[in-house]
């Protein structure tokens, strides 16, 4: 697939993710236990043939940085082709890029030098399993400028996506970004396919800073933008409560996303751990267990990542726990994400509350119940934390003024 240019658009602040994106791309959030959200885009792209890959970064890019490196768990270590990461930087009449298309137009050098007909852009914070290689076939078969990958989506997440209109022939004729209401609900997935020299002339000519609000109204006026329809499974993890939703569909008895297809692999940059312990006491059941992590507790219908400590008398229910958590022995975790490298003291009680009170800091992404701990954490002995809390990211155990967190409360470090 030497035709087309691979970017990854993984540059964007995501502030609907709250403390897990406090420090890191969004892009580069771990999910189901050992993967990082990228994993997925970089392994369609590998898998679909494509292995010259741009990663557009901005916004705390150490984390993806250091997880993508060189590119080797993709096979993208190679000297024709392989990864890019493409640092933002200031220059002559430029400023910090200020949306995807503003990000695109930044690296309008890189993608002219590419021998590349077409360019793939991607979105960097997407769950999903996508052969592209169909999608190409139709577009050159159309002979397009651009063509938009669609997904239907529920009637109550249209404000969430851009949303297509479409003719009967398949060119979209309409696209609006996150309306209120909308009877269509085709939702763009953030991938669009464009030839290459069409793309940049769109750069130069148009100012817009963003593809789906900017570009794309204006190029459905200029151009036959046509569609391609994926129909399998798609999720957009950009709130709380749709990274918690799409991470526990993964325990159904039969997920949506088959993590475990050999004809399909998901290729992660993994830590050198031995296998998940288990102690003769622990009850573990309908949850997912990664390397590295010891449960001698009880855990039941959670995620439990690489590196973490499940000591007895612990128990787990319902709780997505990332890389490198310690638990505290008698603690119980409930309807949690815990965020990395945190240690929770003995006896803490961790999302136990009524959880009628939403967060009063932010209501509109936790109020479901669910309760949110940042990374390198610690919360103390005997700790009483209700539901829809939110504690930052790097909160010493001396910056907990009370023992007790009520439902709906939030707690920041010095």
């Amino acid at each position: 697939m030497s035709r087309v240019l691979a970017l990854i658009l993984a540059g964007g602040e995501h502030p609907a993710l709250s403390v897990l994106t406090a420090e890191r791309a969004e892009a580069a959030v771990p999910f189901a236990g050992k993967y990082r959200i990228v994993d997925f885009t970089l392994s369609n792209c590998v898998n679909s043939g494509i292995t010259n890959v741009g990663v557009l970064t901005q916004y705390r890019p150490r984390s993806l940085q250091e997880h993508v490196g060189v590119g080797k768990p993709w096979d993208l270590d190679r000297r024709m082709g392989g990864v890019h990461i493409l640092h933002p930087y200031l220059g002559t009449g430029m400023s910090w890029q200020r949306g995807n298309a503003d990000a695109l137009r930044a690296n309008l050098d890189f993608i002219g030098e590419q021998s590349a007909e077409h360019v793939l852009v991607l979105a960097g914070d997407h769950i999903y399993k996508m052969d592209y290689r169909p999608m190409i076939a139709a577009h050159l078969a159309r002979g397009s400028d651009v063509t938009v990958a669609v997904h239907p989506v529920a009637a109550y997440e249209v404000h969430r996506f851009g949303i297509v209109t479409l003719d009967g022939h398949g060119h979209v004729r309409q696209f609006v970004e996150k309306p209120a209401q909308s009877e269509s609900t085709l939702a763009s997935m953030g991938i669009y396919l464009f030839r290459k020299s069409y793309l940049i002339d769109v750069l130069q000519r148009h100012l817009g800073e963003n593809i789906g609000r900017d570009l794309m109204p204006a190029l459905i006026n200029e151009t036959n933008v046509n569609s391609y329809t994926f129909p399998d499974y798609w999720a957009d993890v950009g709130t709380i409560q749709a990274y918690y939703d799409a991470s526990m569909a993964l325990l159904s008895a039969q997920p949506a996303l088959d993590l475990s297809d050999p004809n399909w692999v998901i290729h992660t940059r993994s830590a050198e751990m031995p296998a998940a312990e288990v102690g003769p006491h622990a009850r573990i059941s309908n949850s997912m267990i990664c390397d590295g992590s010891r449960v001698d507790g009880y855990v039941s219908g959670s995620l439990i990542g690489p590196g973490v400590v499940v000591p007895a008398g612990c128990r787990v229910i319902d709780s997505i726990i990332l890389p490198n958590v310690t638990l505290g022995a008698g603690s119980r975790i409930e309807r949690t994400i815990i965020d990395k490298n945190v240690v929770v003291g003995t006896g803490a009680q961790i999302g136990h509350g009524r959880g009628g009170v939403v967060n009063a800091q932010i209501p509109s992404l936790l109020n479901s119940g669910l309760t949110l701990i940042g990374m390198h954490t610690s919360v103390p002995n005997d700790a009483q934390v209700g539901t829809n809390v939110l504690i930052a990211a790097r909160v010493p155990a001396t910056a907990w003024q009370k023992p007790t967190l009520a439902d709906g409360e939030t707690l920041v470090g010095a």
